[in-house]
């Protein structure tokens, strides 16, 4: 699955905890947050802080990887892509 924004992230991981018929209480008492951190990921995760995501993934089983983006143009210098992406 490509994921390419905070939002979409935050979907396939709902997506997997409904899949897993687990609540959201369910999963915060997994890994020893709120029920409203959970919440709160699932509705707006832009804020969300990255320990608290990799404890979401964590209770369900879920791992993290990274790959490069797959792109046609030339390859631009660090500096480059750091000022567009920010």
């Amino acid at each position: 699955m490509q994921i390419t924004s905070a939002k979409m992230l935050a979907n396939a991981v709902r997506d997997q905890r409904k899949t897993r018929n687990i609540t959201q209480s369910e999963t915060a008492k997994l890994v020893g947050i709120k029920q409203n951190t959970v919440s709160a990921f699932e509705n707006n995760p832009d804020g969300t802080k990255l320990e608290t995501l990799f404890k979401l993934l964590a209770a369900l089983d879920l791992e993290l990887h990274l790959q490069p983006r797959n792109t046609t143009a030339e390859p631009q210098t660090n500096t480059q892509k750091w000022s567009e992406e920010w």
